[in-house]
């Protein structure tokens, strides 16, 4: 596992190569959450000073767009669409069911860190509705039974 230490070094080289290109904030903040899994207040702030931009134009963006996180997240990232077909087709019960399998709220990370569990509004899978998504692997057509046995093999 990466130090710390390197991995600021490793950020600090990538905004000096990027310092000057014309769209580069999105880029150098994509890569600090690689790094560091999510983008903590201090990352934000060496970005901000690292890049000449204003930290608070730093975190409007961070804030702005869902592909940044402000919070670590769990091991497994399972998120459930809301969109309106899987909405139709049952998807509050598939959620309300993984809420309780993982003693969490939408929007949370269990307790031991293993899962993160979010809604989307839509997948693009609307024919497979309702559908969830666990690290990215799509599934569908659920059943709230279903979807807890699909967690069940990521414990």
């Amino acid at each position: 596992m990466e130090r710390a230490d390197e991995k600021a070094a490793r950020l600090k080289t990538l905004m000096a190569e990027r310092r000057t290109e014309p769209g580069r904030l999105i880029p150098i903040l994509q890569a600090a959450q690689r790094l560091y899994g999510y983008l903590p207040r201090p990352v934000m702030e060496a970005v901000a000073e690292g890049t000449d931009i204003p930290v608070a134009e730093v975190y409007g963006v961070a804030t702005f767009y869902a592909q940044f996180r402000l919070e670590p997240t769990g091991e497994n990232v399972v998120r459930c669409c809301m969109g309106t077909a899987c909405h139709v087709r049952g998807a509050l019960k598939v959620l309300r069911a993984l809420e309780k399998k993982l003693a969490i709220t939408a929007g949370a990370t269990s307790g031991d860190g293993r899962f993160t569990l979010e809604t989307v509004n839509c997948i693009g899978a609307c024919g497979l509705a309702p559908v969830l998504t666990v690290n990215d692997k799509v599934f569908g057509a659920l059943l709230p039974e279903k979807a807890v046995e699909i967690l069940d093999q990521y414990e």
